[in-house]
Formats: structure tokens, C-alpha cells, sequence
């Protein structure tokens, strides 16, 4: 079963230094239907202007992984944690029973691109821990990489719930098969490009900034005739 959600179907919220775009009910956007899928609850596209960011906030019990698209992302938080996020690397920040955190765009002349997802835990209530690693060197190599998992499988990073989250980050035309589990849920998020996505019953062309929701499903062949980038999640 097929779901699209389209780029312009997002919320948008414009505060001048920031421009976000929400595929789920986040701060002052609201949809009913749009609550999350499985326990994937936040994924927000961020753009952040020059020497702009969000100032020291708190979370808890909160899974969040941050992908920069473009740009750095510079990151301090109560943990004693003070890097900076590139393109190719992801971060995991576990806030757990309580964690505050900062994020500014470290460049003075031009925006950052981003995109902030939450998961939600299996486990409340966990000592807050934090990840980050370079996947450029795979992501490379491999057409789909894994970059978290809840066991941290293949070098990925370790997260607090079953789940698995892929990237496909291409500079030249290509095509993958996937083996689906019906009784399991995905999700898929364009981030540049175009892509052409089809199982045995459905197709779909898919562009920036484009998601799909899909279940019930084998088998998805993944499509792209020129440079793509892209998150594929397998979800409980």
C-alpha cells in the first residue's frame, strides 16, 4: 500500500532565520493526519540562515537524529558534547531523562540545510547518550547505507527502538532492489532528485522534498536516472 505525501502537503513555518518545513503536526502546525508514522514522529526540513540557530532548549525521551544536507551544523549540549555536523555524517542524541542542546549554522555567509528527525523510544526514562560518525566513505561504496539501527548493526549507529534508517546518496544513475517484510512499515524521504519507486500492485515518481509511506509490501524497486539523495526507513 502506497501513501504519497507531497513536498507542498507539508506544514511551513517562516521566522526569517529559520525556514522549516514540517511533514508531521510540530509546533504551531497541527493535522490530525499527520501525528507520525509507527515511531517515527518529528522529520522536519530546516534551513538556517548564516549565524543563526536554535539557543539552548530541552528535550526528554526523545530519539532525535540530525542529517545535514548542506552546510555545517555546529552542536553544544549538557552532556558536555560541543561538535560540528557535516554533510555524509549523522548525529544521534538520546535525550532520555533530560538533555539540553543547541544547534547554530557555524557559517557566515550562507544557509544550512538540515533535516531533524525524532523517533520515539521503546524505553523511557535512559541516562541521555549521544553519537555522531562520518558515513561519506560508505555511502560511496553502497548504493543503500545503513546509518542507524537499534543494535547498531554494519557500523551504524545504535538507537532506543527498533528501527533502521538508510541512506542513498548518488551522483549518478542507478536502481536497488528491496526485500520488504509485510508485517513491517517504511518510509521513504526524497531529499534531492527524482525518483521512480514501485512494488508489485503500485508506482510512483517521487521528487525533492516527496515521501512515501508503504506497508503491506514484498518487494520495492528503487528507480533513478540521474544524481539522488534520499532516507529510507524500515519501521515497526
Amino acid at each position: 500500500m502506497f501513501q504519497i505525501i507531497r513536498s507542498n502537503q507539508r506544514g511551513i513555518a517562516n521566522h526569517g532565520w529559520l525556514q522549516s518545513f514540517h511533514t508531521f503536526s510540530f509546533a504551531d502546525y497541527y493535522n490530525e493526519k499527520m501525528m507520525g508514522f509507527s515511531s517515527l514522529r518529528v522529520l522536519n526540513e530546516d534551513i538556517i540562515e548564516a549565524k543563526m540557530g536554535f539557543p539552548t532548549h530541552g528535550h526528554k525521551d526523545m530519539e532525535i537524529i540530525t542529517y545535514v544536507i548542506d552546510g555545517a551544523l555546529e552542536h553544544r549540549d549538557s552532556m558536555g558534547n560541543s561538535t560540528v555536523i557535516k554533510p555524509g555524517e549523522v548525529q544521534r542524541m538520546s535525550a532520555g531523562t533530560g538533555v539540553k542542546h543547541s544547534e547554530y549554522n557555524q557559517h557566515g555567509d550562507r544557509s544550512t540545510h538540515l533535516l531533524q528527525i525524532w523517533i520515539i523510544p521503546n524505553i523511557l526514562g535512559l541516562e541521555p547518550s549521544y553519537d555522531q560518525r562520518d558515513f561519506s566513505k560508505k555511502l560511496e561504496e553502497s548504493d543503500f547505507t545503513l546509518v542507524v539501527s537499534e543494535k547498531g548493526e554494519d557500523s551504524s549507529i545504535s538507537i532506543q527502538q527498533n528501527m533502521k534508517l538508510y541512506v542513498c546518496k548518488k551522483n549518478r544513475s542507478g536502481s536497488f532492489i528491496f526485500n520488504t517484510q509485510p508485517q513491517k512499515k517504511y518510509w521513504v524521504q526524497i531529499v534531492k532528485g527524482e525518483l521512480n519507486l514501485s512494488s508489485a500492485k503500485d508506482n510512483v515518481i517521487l521528487n525533492s522534498g516527496d515521501a512515501l509511506a508503504l506497508s503491506l509490501i514484498c518487494e520495492i524497486k528503487f528507480d533513478w536516472s540521474e544524481a539522488i539523495e534520499m532516507l529510507f526507513f524500515e519501521l515497526i
